[in-house]
């Protein structure tokens, strides 16, 4: 190729490069322009939607359809960063390629001489211009790339649940009883009632705050490589066997949060609204997405507002409120609680009890321990949590550690507190992004793994040191879904990304897969089968091993409750309260379809010949 052809193919790439950058710099200018000008959660009709729900602060309908909006404006967010991100890409593509023809069109040019009669004057205002367009080109990609970068910063600061006033009134504890005898109270347990006198609750916060975990956090910035400090030596083991940790249900979907109960004759038809098979319905004071834990006759959950953060324990027996527990005077924790949106809250993350205390965690950062009878054993603030949502992940407990998966935007962290004083035990940073899941036990080759999943990671560490064993980089986006795991495999997955199979010891992916992907929901896996629930309300069934779709079940509800194996048969509770039922199978075979008669979106616990299940005010305890 001699120099006029290099000239002439060089002053076409520059000529394409140029228009293709050009272009895309005047959309990534024009959706930062639309992104300020419009904001999609600033609606005239989500404004109108809201003002009426201030008017009529029970309208479920309003509420569904502000939920709805929220659930746009998420979506807009999304496609917004990707159009953002990938622009802001395209356009340095774009201006590498055109610089490297300028260098090759000028070099080719400098080869061949300049005809005679071509004047010097024309010649330099043919740089003059060259050099204008050159700048102005500059200027405008320089424009684009600072608007996209403007662009990701306007939307993180969208958040439809600003605009939803907190219209709940403050409501009495009540409980309604139906067809069960008052249980006696033993002699070792409390009552603590909110009406206590004033020297009292000043005893109490006296009290409490001398047994505080006083923890500041000495920098903001995300720790660069994954390490497992060991701050105190390893907490000796409670000495709880798994089966008594199978005999109640102390965590988030069951002993180990595999979801998966050793509880029998668990009922199968009831009504909720009707009242038909219904124990007790006990209202709860404050809101919450957290399910039920259970320890022999008692029930916890946990409930938060703007105003207060509570931990609630039940007489799983006859729904009475044997004690609230206030976490307040807490060092370190936000006079403001941070913004999280409706669908998550301030209470979302789910309790953990060993028999000997109960643990909570709020979406202000805030870690409490109260014995079973109510006193106050310690209180510390990890620090408020970067999340645009909320925290929700779970805690779990496993010999004298309580563990506690803390992804947030800013870095991603695991950590172990000993049960009895709330110290670190240790603490492994992450190279993961922020994540909603939580942490799952699985027990391999006689010794527990905790294992955790996020983007873009799913990993395994050693519960006694915090040690990563593995890791495989597969996931993407924001995780909800907590992992399966049976038989070695731990399968997860996450909406708009894929789900995969991978072998434990190995760390092989053995199958994945696409098509149907949960949101929220986790993933149930059990004696070569795996269940998964989607956000749109698609229930189905693979095969562990080889990942062949068996059945599904389309029935077109939301669904945030993970399904729950119990008695040979699957539960799975959808947004609207509906609660379906299957038998564990390879095959479709549907048991029970129940109705709750209230909003739900918690996972249910389990005992003996019970159902417990929260919804959107009450807790209900199934029986007959």
């Amino acid at each position: 190729m001699n120099n006029q052809d290099k000239l002439k193919l060089s002053h076409n790439i520059a000529l394409i490069a140029g228009i293709f950058c050009a272009a895309v710099a005047l959309l990534l200018l024009l959706n930062f322009w639309q992104i300020t000008k419009t904001d999609p959660i600033e609606s005239k009709a989500l404004e109108a939607l809201v003002e009426r729900l201030k008017d009529d602060a029970n309208n479920e309908e309003l509420k569904e359809e502000i939920r709805n909006f929220d659930l746009l404006a998420r979506k807009a967010y999304f496609n917004s960063q990707w159009q953002v991100e990938t622009g802001a890409y395209m356009l340095l593509f774009g201006a590498i390629v055109l610089a490297l023809a300028l260098r090759l069109y000028y070099s080719a040019k400098s080869k061949i001489e300049e005809p005679e009669k071509v004047l010097e004057n024309e010649i330099a205002s043919r740089i003059i211009a060259q050099k204008g367009i050159i700048i102005v080109g500059a200027a405008v990609m320089v424009l684009a790339l600072l608007a996209s970068f403007l662009s990701v910063n306007q939307l993180k600061s969208y958040d439809a649940s600003a605009l939803v006033a907190d219209n709940e009134t403050p409501v009495e504890e009540a409980v309604e009883v139906i067809n069960v005898a008052p249980a006696q109270t033993t002699s070792n347990e409390v009552s603590v009632e909110a009406t206590a006198d004033e020297s009292a609750s000043a005893e109490n916060v006296t009290e409490e705050t001398s047994t505080e975990v006083q923890v500041e956090e000495t920098s903001s910035e995300p720790v660069a490589e994954k390490s497992a400090v060991e701050t105190k030596p390893a907490a000796a083991s409670s000495g709880i066997t798994l089966a008594e940790l199978q005999k109640n249900h102390n965590s988030f979907r069951g002993p180990l949060a595999q979801g998966v109960v050793m509880h029998k004759n668990i009922p199968t038809e009831w009504d909720g609204a009707a009242g038909t098979n219904v124990v007790w319905k006990a209202e709860v004071p404050k809101h919450g997405f957290n399910s039920p834990v259970i320890w022999g006759d008692k029930l916890f959950v946990s409930g938060a507002d703007n105003t207060s953060r509570e931990v609630y324990c039940y007489n799983r027996n006859d729904g009475k409120l044997m004690w609230t527990g206030v976490a307040d005077n807490i060092s370190g924790s936000p006079a403001t609680p941070p913004r999280v949106t409706e669908d998550t809250g301030l209470a979302a993350s789910t309790l953990t009890t060993d028999g000997n205390a109960v643990f909570a965690i709020f979406g202000t950062g805030d870690v409490i321990a109260f014995d079973m009878n109510g006193k106050r054993l310690w209180a510390r603030n990890l620090g408020v949590p970067d999340n645009h949502y909320g925290h929700s992940s779970s805690l779990i407990t496993l010999n004298g550690k309580l563990f506690i998966q803390y992804d947030t935007n800013r870095a991603g962290k695991v950590m172990a507190l000993d049960n009895k004083s709330g110290e670190t035990v240790w603490e492994t940073q992450r190279d993961a992004k922020i994540s909603w899941a939580s942490p799952v036990l699985a027990e391999v080759d006689g010794k527990y793994q905790l294992v955790l999943t996020a983007d873009p990671i799913v990993a395994g560490y050693d519960v006694g040191t915090g040690e990563e064993l593995w890791s495989v980089e597969c996931m993407m986006g924001e995780v909800g879904a907590s992992v399966g795991y049976a038989d070695g495999i731990v399968v997860a997955a996450n909406e708009y990304a894929r789900m995969v199979a991978i072998d434990i010891r190995t760390q092989e992916i053995l199958w994945e897969d696409d098509f149907y992907l949960p949101e929220a929901a986790s993933i149930l896996a059990h004696e070569g089968l795996v269940f998964v629930a989607t956000s749109y309300g698609v229930f189905v069934c693979y095969d562990l091993k080889e990942g062949e779709l068996l059945w599904e079940d389309d029935f077109g509800s939301p669904v945030y409750s993970s399904p729950v194996l119990a008695d040979g048969k699957v539960y799975l509770m959808d947004n609207e309260g509906v609660m379906r039922i299957y038998e564990f199978s390879r095959e479709l075979k549907k048991v029970g379809e129940n109705v709750l008669g209230e909003l739900s979106g918690p996972t249910p616990a389990f005992a003996d010949g019970r159902l417990y299940i929260r919804g959107e005010k009450d807790l209900f305890c199934i029986g007959k």
